[in-house]
C-alpha cells in the first residue's frame, strides 16, 4: 500500500507540473473552462466511486454540490463583513462546505442502505427537488431564486498585479480536483475500495465474506457527496454566485451521463466526463449560433440541445462501446500492444514470458 501512495503522489506531482504548464500556454477563457472542468471533476469522481464502484444510483448529485456550495457562499461573505482575510480563508470556507455536504451525504447514504433499485433512484431525486426547494423557503438566509453573491480574494499579490484572475482561478480548482482523485485513487486501492467493488459485485457473497454492507454503502455515499460538495463550493468560487438553478435536476442527470459516458467505475472515465460537461454546451451554442433562428427559438434550442445530445450519445455509447470513452482508449492500447506483439515475435515473447 505504502508504494502504491508513493505511485499515487508521483503522479499527482507530475500532473500538477503538466497542468500549471498548461494554464501559462492558454487564454483566459480555455483557463476558465479547464477550472470549470476540475470542478466538475470532483463531482463526477466521487459519483463513479459511488455508481461504479459501490453500484449505488443517485439522481441527487447536483443537489449535494448545492449542499457544498452554499455553506462556501456564506462563509465567504461572512469573512468580508468581518473584515477577515488570509490565504487561509477560501481553503477554510471550502472545507465547511465540504462538511456540510458530508453530513448531508450521510443522512442520504443511511436511508440509501436500506434501499435498492428504482427505490434508490426515488430518495435521490426528491433530495435533486428538495434542496432547491429549501434555498426557496429560507429567502432571508439564501436569497430565494436570485441567489447569493460569493466574494472571492484577488490573486495574491506575490503573483503581480496584472497576474491573470482566470489562470489564479484555474489553479484553485486544478488543486482541489488533483487533491480528490489522488484522495480517491489510494481509497480504491485500499481495503475499503475492495469493499466497494465486493458489495457492488454481490452483496449476499460480501456478507458470508465478513463485509458490513450497509456500513459500506454508507461509506461511499459519504465520501461521494464530500466530492460532490467541493466541486460545488469551487463552482461557486468560479462563478462568484450561487442560485438554485445552478444545481437543478438537469446537472444531477447531466453527472450521471458524464460518468456513463467517460467510462463507469473508472476515475479517469471521470475526468472525461468532467470535460464533457464543459465542451458540450459550448459545442451546442455554436451550432444554435450557426443556424437562422429567431431569438426566442434559438434560447429554447440553445437551452434542451445539450440534454438531447447527451441522451443520444449515452444511448449509442451504450450499445457501442459500454466502458465508455475510457473503455474504448483502453481497448485500442491493448490491440495496439498485441499488433506489435505479431509484428515482433521477440517482444511477444517476452511479454508472454512476462506473464
Amino acid at each position: 500500500m505504502k508504494s502504491t501512495v508513493v505511485r499515487h503522489l508521483a503522479l499527482t506531482i507530475a500532473a500538477a507540473a503538466a497542468l500549471l504548464a498548461l494554464t501559462y500556454g492558454l487564454e483566459p477563457f480555455r483557463n476558465y473552462q479547464l477550472a470549470t472542468a476540475a470542478a466538475y471533476l470532483c463531482a463526477t469522481a466521487g459519483l463513479t466511486v459511488l455508481t461504479g464502484l459501490s453500484g449505488q444510483l443517485s439522481l441527487g448529485h447536483g443537489a449535494l454540490m448545492a449542499t457544498g456550495a452554499y455553506p462556501v457562499a456564506l462563509a465567504q461573505n461572512e469573512f468580508r463583513d468581518r473584515d477577515i482575510s488570509g490565504g487561509w480563508v477560501l481553503p477554510v470556507s471550502l472545507s465547511i462546505g465540504v462538511a456540510t455536504a458530508l453530513v448531508a451525504g450521510l443522512v442520504v447514504g443511511l436511508a440509501a442502505a436500506r434501499l435498492r433499485g428504482p427505490y434508490l433512484a426515488g430518495v435521490t431525486l426528491a433530495v435533486a427537488v428538495i434542496v432547491p426547494a429549501l434555498t426557496t423557503a429560507f429567502d432571508s438566509v439564501f436569497n430565494g431564486d436570485q441567489g447569493l453573491s460569493v466574494y472571492v480574494a484577488p490573486p495574491p499579490m506575490s503573483l503581480g498585479y496584472d497576474f491573470p484572475y482566470e489562470r489564479w482561478q484555474a489553479w484553485i480548482a486544478l488543486t482541489g480536483a488533483l487533491l480528490v482523485m489522488f484522495l480517491l485513487a489510494n481509497l480504491l486501492r485500499s481495503r475499503y475500495g475492495r469493499h466497494f467493488r465486493a458489495v457492488r459485485d454481490d452483496e449476499v457473497a460480501a456478507r458470508l465474506a465478513g463485509i458490513n454492507v450497509a456500513r459500506t454503502q454508507v461509506l461511499a455515499f459519504v465520501v461521494s457527496a464530500a466530492c460532490a460538495g467541493l466541486g460545488g463550493g469551487l463552482l461557486a468560487v468560479l462563478a462568484q454566485s450561487v442560485s438554485p438553478g445552478a444545481f437543478s435536476l438537469t446537472l444531477s442527470l447531466f453527472l450521471v451521463m458524464a460518468v456513463v459516458i467517460g467510462g463507469l467505475g473508472r476515475l479517469a472515465g471521470a475526468a472525461w466526463g468532467a470535460v464533457l460537461l464543459v465542451l458540450l454546451p459550448e459545442a451546442s451554442h455554436s451550432v444554435t449560433e450557426a443556424l437562422s433562428l429567431s431569438p426566442s427559438a434559438a434560447q429554447r434550442l440553445d437551452g434542451n440541445l445539450p440534454l438531447a445530445i447527451f441522451g443520444i450519445t449515452l444511448v449509442a455509447v451504450m450499445l457501442l462501446a459500454p466502458g465508455g470513452v475510457q473503455g474504448l482508449l483502453s481497448r485500442a492500447a491493448g490491440l495496439r500492444r498485441r499488433t506489435r506483439g505479431w509484428s515482433d515475435p521477440g517482444a511477444e515473447r517476452q511479454h508472454s514470458a512476462g506473464r
